[in-house]
């Protein structure tokens, strides 16, 4: 879920307030802004297609991932 992964990467650039966390919040934005483009959504979407064609992947989550893994939550 894109929309989950944003949603993630928002609450966490709230809490970059810092002057010296700045550069990682615009980082941060950054991917933001690469998880909304078209492109992303298309290459995403044939991703999932083939790796789930293919038994490579079992949840398409794969920028819920992303996120989990960029504010080092706990994988599950």
């Amino acid at each position: 879920d894109t929309d989950r992964a944003l949603v993630l990467l928002e609450e966490y650039c709230k809490k970059l307030r810092k002057p010296e966390e700045q550069q990682l919040k615009k980082a941060i934005r950054k991917v933001m802004g690469i998880f909304k483009s078209s492109l992303f959504q298309a290459l995403l979407g044939s991703f999932i297609k083939k790796a789930t064609r293919h038994g490579n992947i079992s949840h398409p989550s794969l920028p819920v991932a992303v996120a989990y893994d960029v504010l080092g939550y706990p994988k599950d």
